[in-house]
């Protein structure tokens, strides 16, 4: 049956439940205070990481298995309308700075990968300075260098699935900030915005990523704002960072934080920390600071020399949606009809892209799918630390 969809928050997560409502059948709005891509927004950057690494877990591993299919489709009709490619195949090079063993995030990635029939290539010190110049081997030492995956251009992959969104009928409403729920009785029945517009919908999609815990502050505690240092850097020597020796990497990530990727169309090299990160009220002044930079240069010192005095060109804090487990929240609400939460992306979710908005209909709709009991509603979940294999949980002396 079709019915009309509110979906607040134009993001990786909004966009692609609009597409993939639409595209059911349902009469789908879609709402962000805009210009999109939001300027703020997680998803509006230069690059994301497409990895399929995730430690033991074997659920994350096969949604990025589909979404990579995703991917090279999304690329394939972006090249014919003349974009072209911005998903980019450069493999994903994941080192460590001591031998890979059993527990770690680099030893269960590499294990779960042969397991389900990749083929990920070990590597020594020796092939790491052979291959991929830039690297230290004085401090890192073993890891493995896999094909699949590499890095999307994150701002432009909004861009390109707001305007198709546009063309498939959503009706796209980038000027209006929302401000409230409307509620009758124990049902959501739309979205009140800044001006005081009513947007009336039989259903209601919230999906404004590190903002939902303002909109929804039930699930402040649950959905947390949290800021991290993005890094984009001029190399002296750009070649050495050309792709083909420099694909999209992590660097002992649970204990450092710190991923990149390759020279970019503008000739940057960014780089991130995926660490605890700093609460922050999305709609507060954001900076990187003095402390972010001096620990990245300690890391670029020890890691790659040859950038260890680069030209910062341009600096901004991320603003993750933090779930307490660090696993995405993509459920419907259990004490109101017609409400649903597409958020808690935890500085992971955008490689997800292309199966979001299967997950987020599915959701809307009620449909079983196996996958979404990970994902579920939880607010009473407290824990000490999220479970995200790669991110970095404790602060590492050494950066």
């Amino acid at each position: 049956m079709s019915r009309d969809v509110a979906v607040v928050g134009a993001g990786i997560f909004g966009v692609t439940a609009a597409l993939e409502l639409n595209a059911r059948g349902h009469r789908v709005s879609l709402i962000d205070p805009g210009p999109l891509p939001h300027p703020l927004a997680a998803s509006t950057d230069i690059s994301k990481v497409i990895r399929m690494e995730y430690g033991p877990d074997a659920v994350y591993m096969e949604l990025v298995e589909e979404s990579l299919e995703g991917w090279s489709a999304w690329n394939q009709r972006w090249t014919e309308e003349g974009i072209g490619e911005l998903y980019h195949e450069t493999g994903v090079l994941m080192l460590c700075r001591a031998p890979m063993s059993e527990g770690g995030f680099e030893y269960e990635s590499w294990r779960k990968l042969l397991e389900r029939g990749h083929k990920p290539e070990r590597l020594d010190a020796e092939t790491i300075t052979r291959r991929f110049p830039a690297w230290s081997t004085k401090r890192y030492v073993d890891g493995f260098f896999h094909a699949k995956g590499g890095y999307a251009e994150s701002g432009r992959v909004v861009e390109a699935l707001a305007r198709w969104a546009r063309q498939e009928g959503v009706s796209l409403l980038d000027n209006r900030r929302v401000v409230a729920l409307i509620e009758d009785g124990e049902r959501v029945v739309g979205v009140r915005c800044h001006d005081g517009q009513e947007i009336r919908a039989d259903e209601v999609v919230l999906a404004a990523g590190a903002w939902s815990g303002k909109l929804l502050p039930e699930l402040s505690h649950s959905i947390a704002s949290t800021g991290h240092p993005v890094f984009h850097l001029r190399p002296r020597d750009p070649e050495l960072f050309a792709s083909e020796r420099f694909p999209t990497f992590t660097a002992d990530v649970a204990r450092t934080g710190y991923y990149g990727f390759p020279l970019s169309r503008d000739g940057i090299v960014k780089i991130a920390n995926h660490g605890l990160g700093t609460p922050i009220d999305p709609d507060a002044p954001r900076a990187v600071t003095e402390r972010d930079e001096k620990e990245l240069r300690a890391f670029l010192k020890e890691t790659f020399p040859a950038l260890a005095d680069a030209e910062v060109a341009f600096t901004r804090l991320c603003l993750y949606a933090d779930t307490q487990d660090e696993d995405l929240w993509i459920a419907r609400d259990p004490t109101r009809e017609g409400f649903s939460v597409a958020s808690g992306g935890s500085g992971h979710g955008f490689k997800f892209a292309p199966v979001l908005g299967r997950l987020i209909a599915d959701a809307v709709e009620g449909v079983s799918n196996r996958t979404l009991g990970k994902f579920g509603w939880r607010p009473d979940l407290v824990l000490g630390q999220g479970r995200e294999a790669a991110r970095c949980h404790i602060p590492d002396e050494a950066t």
